[in-house]
């Protein structure tokens, strides 16, 4: 065998040995998860569940919250100001300061020096997209009557009742899909997710480790996800 067919071969037996094992998780999670999104009822009974669940999780008090800040996974930390919509957010040696009502407005700085141009852009479009992302998993229970959503209730294998709900704009990948499962009292345990960025679709995240703010809110502090955990730390809720 000549010397470039005997590297080819080792690459090529490098990636199989590096891939394999991956694909073949993939293939299980896929077989053993992959469901499509549940058919349910919109109407009356839809609107009343999503109102349980807000009521279950004191909506007034959230609605009062003019303050909110957390760290996503030790990762990205966030200033929220709902009263002004205008958000802080942190990583690595950056900061941005987002107006949420007009992005372009939005100031960026490294190690406090102004950030402008296209780079500044590229900086915003990122803080803009981690701030979609990790409020979403923050405060998504609130969310199910924003503007573009639509609530359908989904009765599931045992009886019970789920509520479906998909945002049909906004965000950052609108289309996207969620079926809570709630408790009886109304309070969300988990969600299925059917969401552009994943592959597979139902995969269930736990909203179980709550915590109180000050301000009354009730914000998860960790979700399970598979064999991983998405951790929320510092986290802080003022009127």
């Amino acid at each position: 065998m000549t010397k470039p067919k005997k590297i080819l071969k080792i690459i090529a037996g490098i990636i199989i040995f590096l891939t394999l094992p991956s694909l073949l998780l993939f293939g299980f999670v896929y077989f053993k998860y992959n469901e499509d999104v549940p058919t349910g009822t919109k109407g009356q009974q839809a609107e009343q569940l999503a109102t349980k669940m807000l009521h279950a999780l004191d909506h007034d008090a959230y609605k009062n919250t003019n303050y909110l800040e957390w760290t996503f996974k030790k990762r990205h930390h966030f200033k929220w100001n709902k009263a002004e919509n205008t958000c802080e957010v942190y990583w690595k040696d950056y900061k941005v300061t987002l107006d949420l009502n007009s992005p372009s407005n939005s100031k960026v700085f490294q190690n406090e020096q102004i950030i402008e141009g296209k780079e500044g852009q590229e900086l915003i479009d990122k803080a803009l997209s981690y701030f979609n992302n990790d409020s979403f998993w923050v405060v998504a229970p609130y969310k199910v009557f924003d503007a573009g959503t639509e609530r359908q209730v989904v009765t599931l294998d045992n009886g019970s009742k789920a509520l479906l709900v998909t945002y049909n704009s906004g965000g950052t990948t609108p289309g996207d899909s969620y079926l809570w499962h709630l408790e009886d009292t109304g309070k969300p345990n988990s969600f299925q997710m059917w969401v552009d960025i994943l592959p597979i679709g139902g995969l269930e995240a736990s909203w179980s480790d709550w915590t109180t703010t000050d301000s009354g809110a009730h914000l998860p502090t960790f979700h399970k996800f598979l064999v991983f955990g998405i951790e929320i730390t510092d986290v802080v809720g003022k009127k």
